[in-house]
């Protein structure tokens, strides 16, 4: 039996995590936290609370989806009780990245910016096509609901990590967010992400792989959030069994070995 501690809990991804983590045998949710303003909202039997160290105190793992930095200040806890935890929230700078890879030389993390199967087999597809095709075009588009709040998706901005780091190219020269105006011909390193808000859309996103006289299509469409949290509580079953160090879902899956 894992205890588990679920950060962002008043949250759609906090509330699939919880329930799903309640159905499986596996797991004994411990805590659900949230920030101060939505400390009071229940769910179900679990009183929501904002205190992540009372918490946590009780826990094997912890789940944060949240926000930037809500997750900075619950990795700063877990750091300090020396806890493992399972990082999903996305939108983090470069700094904050830092301080999770500085963390993991003390406690095990895994920092992913999607827990779906689906979408990490797509990060492996991703680097097979850019190997096999490194003269054709890349474009992502990514699609999701109209609250979110970053852009690109974290999963659209690993995709095009993944596929740059395979060409040999630097996403901070090549990458192209978006265009407009007489922009001129496309350079053939670039590598576009596009992005888009509308409606309830849970998560898609298509690589395009484009040559003379063909394209290549590799589509991901997330049907529910039950898909992420199903991988969240993957991650945490298998971090619980780890030592410190830095992991991600291919680490937890290893979908490559399917190829």
């Amino acid at each position: 039996m894992i205890n588990l501690v679920v950060c962002g809990a008043a949250g759609k991804m906090g509330a699939s995590i919880i329930r799903l983590a309640a159905a499986d045998d596996v797991f004994r949710v411990v805590g659900a936290v949230e920030h101060t303003g939505n400390a009071s909202i229940g769910t179900g039997t679990l009183k929501i609370t904002d205190n992540f160290s009372e918490a946590l105190f009780r826990a094997d793992v912890a789940i944060d989806f949240t926000s930037p930095v809500a997750t900075m200040e619950h990795l700063a806890v877990a750091l300090a009780q020396k806890k493992a935890i399972v990082i999903g929230t996305t939108g983090l700078s470069p700094d904050q990245v830092l301080r999770i890879k500085d963390a993991a030389k003390t406690i095990p993390i895994v920092f992913s910016p999607n827990m779906s199967i689906g979408v990490n087999l797509l990060f492996t597809l991703a680097r097979a096509a850019a190997k096999a095709v490194p003269g054709y075009d890349v474009e992502i588009v990514e699609l999701h609901h109209n609250q979110k709040k970053d852009a690109p998706s974290g999963t659209a901005a690993h995709l095009a990590q993944v596929i740059a780091e395979t060409r040999g190219s630097d996403m901070a020269k090549d990458g192209v967010y978006g265009r407009k105006g007489l922009t001129g011909p496309r350079k053939q390193e670039e590598i576009g992400v596009m992005s888009v808000r509308a409606g309830d859309i849970v998560g898609d996103h298509t690589v395009y792989f484009a040559g003379p006289g063909e394209r290549i299509e590799l589509v991901h469409r997330a049907h529910s959030r039950d898909t992420f949290a199903a991988g969240a509580l993957r991650a945490a079953h298998w971090l619980a069994k780890k030592s410190a160090g830095l992991y991600d879902m291919q680490d937890v899956l290893n979908p490559s070995s399917a190829l």
